[in-house]
Parts: C-alpha cells; sequence; structure tokens
C-alpha cells in the first residue's frame, strides 16, 4: 500500500529522512482493528520524528502521522483518537499513561491507506463533518479544546492570549475559544496572518513582543522560548499559561522572579482522552465550528505538505488523501 514514511533521521534537513513509496499492510494485533484512511493530517509531531525528537533509528522505517478519518471494517465512517494508552494507567485518563505513545510512535502511523488501531480508539463521525475536517480533529483541535476547556481555569468572558497564530493549535484555539465565548487576542510575526487571524474570530491581533492594551487572563503557548517572555509579561497577577509544544526551542530563561511575585501559574498540557474528542465532535456539531484546511493534498505529494510545514507557509491544517 502507498505510504509516507520516516526512512532515516535528518535533524538539520527532516525532508532527506522522508519517503513516500509501498509498504507492508498493517499487522492487526488482539483488540486491534484496521481502518481504510480517507484523510490524514500532517502535524508538527510529524516533522519532529523525521529529526528523531521521540524516536530512535532502531524504530525504522516507521509510516508517519497521528490524525485520521476513515472507514472501519463494517463500513462506519469513523474518527480515530490518537493516543495509544490504557486509561486505568492513568487513574481513567489516557494522557496521563506513563506509557502513552501517538500513533507513528511505536506504531505505524496514518499516511497510508490502510492503519491499524485499536478499537476502543474509534468514535463515529459526526455527519455533518467532511473526513477532511474531521482529520483535523484529534490532535491540533483537542489539544486545543484541552487548553482551554480542561487547562486554562478562566470562563467565558475571560482575555486569552494565543501565541503564534498560524499554527494547527493556534487556529484551533481561536475558532474554538471565539464560538465558547473568549475574548481571543493572537500574535504573528507576519502580517498577513494577524489579519488572518481577525477573520478567523481573534479580538485582536499584534507583532510578537507587542505591548497589550492590558494583561489578559491566561496564555496559550505552543511557541517556546520565542514568546516566553512575552507570554509572563502578558499575564495578570495570578493568571495561567498553559504549554502544549515548544516549536521554537524548549528552555527560555524561566524568570522565576515574575512567577512568585505575580503568583502565576503554569500548566503543561498534552492531547485529550477519548472522551473529550466525543465532546469535540459534539461541540463542532452543536457551534457549527468547523477545522480550518489550508490545502488538501493527495498522498503522493506528502513531500510538498511537509515542506510546507516546514516553512511555515500554512495557515490551518494540512491534509493529505490516499486515494
Amino acid at each position: 500500500m502507498l505510504a509516507a514514511f520516516a526512512a532515516r533521521i535528518d535533524a538539520d534537513d527532516p525532508l532527506r529522512g522522508l519517503e513516500v513509496g509501498e509498504r507492508p499492510e498493517p499487522r492487526v494485533p488482539d483488540g486491534w482493528t484496521t481502518v481504510t484512511v480517507r484523510a490524514a493530517t500532517l502535524n508538527h509531531h510529524d516533522v519532529w520524528t523525521l529529526r528523531g525528537v521521540g524516536i530512535s533509528a532502531d524504530r525504522l522505517p516507521i509510516i508517519l502521522g497521528c490524525d485520521v478519518a476513515g472507514t472501519d471494517e463494517d463500513g462506519n465512517d469513523v474518527v480515530v483518537h490518537a493516543v495509544i494508552a490504557d486509561p486505568d494507567a492513568g487513574d481513567g485518563d489516557e494522557t496521563l499513561d506513563p506509557r502513552r505513545s501517538l500513533l507513528s510512535e511505536r506504531y505505524d502511523g496514518t499516511f497510508a491507506e490502510r492503519v491499524a488501531v485499536p478499537r476502543r480508539n474509534l468514535l463515529p463521525k459526526s455527519a455533518v463533518l467532511s473526513f477532511e475536517e474531521a482529520a483535523c480533529l484529534p490532535t491540533a483541535y483537542l489539544t486545543a479544546y484541552e487548553m482551554l476547556f480542561g487547562k486554562a481555569g478562566v470562563q467565558p468572558g475571560a482575555t486569552v492570549l494565543v501565541q503564534g497564530a498560524g499554527g494547527g493549535v493556534a487556529t484551533a484555539l481561536i475558532l474554538i475559544g471565539r464560538a465558547a465565548g473568549y475574548r481571543i487576542w493572537a500574535t504573528s510575526r507576519s502580517e498577513a496572518k494577524r489579519e488572518r487571524a481577525v477573520k478567523l474570530g481573534a479580538d485582536h491581533a499584534f507583532p510578537p513582543g507587542a505591548r497589550l492594551p492590558e494583561r489578559v487572563d491566561a496564555v496559550m503557548e505552543t511557541v517556546g522560548e520565542a514568546t516566553w517572555a512575552h507570554s509572563l509579561r502578558s499575564l495578570r497577577p495570578g493568571g495561567r499559561i498553559v504549554i502544549a509544544g515548544a516549536t521554537s526551542g524548549q528552555a527560555p530563561p524561566a524568570e522565576l522572579n515574575r512567577v512568585f511575585f505575580t503568583q502565576l501559574s503554569v500548566v503543561g498540557s498534552t492531547m485529550g482522552t477519548r472522551g473529550q474528542l466525543l465532546r469535540l465532535l459534539r461541540f463542532c456539531e452543536q457551534t457549527g465550528v468547523r477545522p480550518l484546511i489550508d490545502r488538501v493534498l493527495p498522498l503522493a505529494r506528502a513531500r510538498d505538505g511537509f515542506a510546507a510545514m516546514i516553512a511555515g507557509e500554512q495557515t490551518g491544517k494540512i491534509v493529505f488523501t490516499p486515494r
């Protein structure tokens, strides 16, 4: 079957490790099943894999991709929860299982014509969502949903700053936050992306590091080193930063004096549970929120999608379709 996979690791030039070609049909362990892929979406996680982050060379080759919507063995339209974990090991929360993984870390991922997944990870696809839209939800949009509703600790009407408008999670935060009644502010280096953020529903968009009209209740941080100092300065006393990524670097100066003196909270957030994905699907049905798609490419052109993400050219999700 056709697949896009990591054949080798190259931290400096991740595209060198990407290959698109034939791979064996998926093996199906007990308790697992296969899904015929109709749409799969690209995440920064896939680029990090090609750079060797979170994976070792002995696991290669491995098919990339975390997110998928497709058809199960019984002909049902489904969305797949991408977290492979034992909820009992996380006290009912799959994301707290110390041995959790995502598709494409220990098991082949979704950039293929078919993928094997645990049966419990299947959820019915909402009829109001296309396969391309549904495939956007399990990583970026579920991460945004958990950041806002599970970790931010602020109610609708609060002011939330989203750093790095344009990425998949940041775009999801703007769309979901606006629909839920938050006042959303965003930042981006790109004037075009700032304008796009406002069109999507952000109340204001600012250049990185800009002095804001007032301090915010919460900051949604996925950029890391490049925006960390601004995130700290932008919070009101007692405010909270929710971190779900560090694409520009993971070791900024901590500024601990500011953290304790203004009594700030720093909270990590990773993905979300199967139950939260089910509620996210319902949220999209009830509010009319639809994931923003930057482009849809045939799987055979996966390299073009990876190149666009590495260059930061996209606003919204990049979707691959096998057929």
